[in-house]
């Protein structure tokens, strides 16, 4: 099923949101389906931060809702979000450097065993969770020289297919990623660039936050321009349109 013709996964209507006299956001929509890249574009100040923060649970919404699979849900916080299957990758990344990948991985949601026993009782499974992290690195096919290694001895394009390839691990509904190439050279913004087509090949819903256009043009199937907390447009971007685009970021004339 193509990505348009599929129901969207992830559905936001009339969002408002309010920070004191400044509005961030006002009647803001989007849809996001499986197997598709929505591109979320804006200058500095349109409010996509804004609204992808309401999305993981970071703010809640003045007004406006946000359904997942069509139902109503209430995200009052990042762990809600998580809950309900929302992993957002921020440009910070949010690794431990002392910590291996596996254990980046599993930080906060250890495997450990018996099941019987109170939680903070339990006996670790490194065994497991190695072997499940090392899974998801090759399937996504993120090639890493020792997987054993804190990622600080990691290259930066290392550490942010690292961050992606946690996310899939529990994104069950949408993988949000905020300027994920920021900062990384060609060769590494090429292996990121493949890691995002990888996860739209295996039926993912991902929201991508850039100002690379592209970027836009290569992956996204959709894309969603905000400017001043306003959604102005929404275009399938391509050569043809891409002057179109920029106009819209910008507020210029076409």
């Amino acid at each position: 099923m193509s990505p348009v013709a599929s129901n969207p996964v992830l559905t936001v209507r009339h969002a408002h949101k309010r920070f004191g006299a400044v509005y961030a956001l006002q009647d803001v929509g989007l849809e996001a389906r499986r197997g598709e890249v929505l591109a979320l574009l804006g200058d500095n100040g349109a409010g996509k931060t804004t609204l992808v923060k309401c999305i993981s649970g970071v703010h809640t919404l003045d007004e406006g809702e946000i359904l997942l699979d069509g139902e109503a849900v209430s995200l009052q916080s990042p762990r809600a979000a998580r809950h309900a299957g929302i992993e957002t990758v921020y440009q910070d990344l949010a690794l431990f450097d002392n910590l291996t990948p596996a254990q980046n991985f599993y930080c906060g949601r250890e495997i450990a065993f018996p099941d019987w026993l109170p939680r903070p009782l339990r006996f670790l499974s490194n065994t497991t969770m190695d072997r499940n992290a090392a899974a998801v690195l090759d399937r996504l096919k993120v090639k890493l020289l020792n997987s054993d290694a804190p990622v600080a001895l990691m290259s930066g394009g290392q550490r942010q297919a690292i961050a992606v390839a946690r996310a899939t691990v529990f994104a069950r509904k949408l993988v949000i990623l905020d300027e994920p190439t920021a900062a990384l050279g060609l060769r590494e913004s090429r292996k990121v660039l493949d890691l995002i087509a990888q996860l739209r090949a295996e039926g993912n819903a991902v929201i991508l936050i850039t100002h690379n256009m592209e970027h836009v043009m290569e992956l996204a199937d959709r894309a969603v321009v905000l400017r001043q907390g306003r959604k102005v447009g929404e275009l399938k971007p391509d050569r043809a349109n891409q002057r179109d685009l920029v106009s819209l970021i910008v507020g210029a004339e076409a």
